[in-house]
């Protein structure tokens, strides 16, 4: 098993990510849905936690298969997908992503956001174990490096300026000088329990977690404009048309 703690700053506050999270989520699974692979919504109701409260779960399968490198696509069947479920007690979620071909893999990951630029530390609870191997990774959306093929000028922190809030355009310092701030922390958990594999898989599953949640993070920074106004019932809405939409662009084609 491999953990790391990501911690992710944003120029927001966590009462206005939770709107940005969720329309960041679904438009970012419309967008990378088409020719039968992508992100498959199965379930999206409300849920309710003895400790946490009141949530709403999720479960997807994701359909990727084409996009994995050659030499994990040799282990498993060409009718592939993970399964996400997910708990959502904002400020506080719980992920998890496993495979019915493949039951040695699973990644784990709880999430708490928290209105500081990353400094606090074990803000999830971890145990004595898990803080004893525990690696930490601050990512920066705005100079971090970003994959080519991901990158676009539009979402950019360092040249995006937001018409509605005036944030943006970041410079090296921002993480101490804009306010609000914010931050996800994120104990991420991979095992791939098979022998001769498993550091491989794990540190390949580690490298594709950080560069979706560098990705996921500057998307949801760059269309604040898009999501800013909207109430918890106006992403609950956009949700439903858009999964519908994802869901015929992955299962038409499938």
């Amino acid at each position: 098993m491999y953990l790391k703690e990501y911690r992710v700053c944003m120029p927001l506050s966590v009462k206005e990510y939770q709107i940005g999270q969720l329309y960041m989520i679904a438009k970012h699974s419309h967008e990378q849905s088409e020719n039968g692979e992508g992100v498959e919504v199965v379930t999206n109701e409300p849920c309710e936690d003895e400790k946490h409260g009141k949530g709403q779960f999720t479960e997807k399968r994701i359909h990727l298969s084409s996009r994995l490198p050659t030499w994990i696509r040799s282990l498993i069947p060409r009718i592939f997908y993970i399964t996400e479920k997910a708990w959502n007690y904002y400020p506080y979620t719980i992920t998890e992503y496993t495979c019915s071909f493949i039951p040695h893999f699973s990644i784990y990951i709880e999430t708490k956001y928290k209105d500081d630029n990353g400094c606090t530390e074990n803000v999830l609870g971890l145990s004595d174990e898990d803080m004893e191997v525990r690696e930490i990774e601050h990512i920066d959306i705005a100079y971090d490096n970003m994959a080519d093929k991901h990158y676009k000028e539009a979402e950019d922190p360092t040249l995006f300026l937001s018409k509605k809030t005036g944030r943006g355009k970041l410079k090296k310092e921002w993480k101490v000088s804009e306010e609000p701030m914010m931050c996800s922390y994120k104990a991420v958990k991979v095992k791939f329990e098979v022998w001769g594999l498993q550091t491989k898989v794990e540190s390949f599953t580690h490298r594709s977690v950080r560069d979706i949640l560098l990705l996921g993070h500057r998307q949801a920074f760059c269309w604040i404009d898009e999501w800013i106004d909207m109430t918890v019932e106006d992403i609950r809405e956009y949700e439903k048309s858009i999964n519908r939409e994802t869901n015929k662009k992955v299962l038409e084609n499938s």
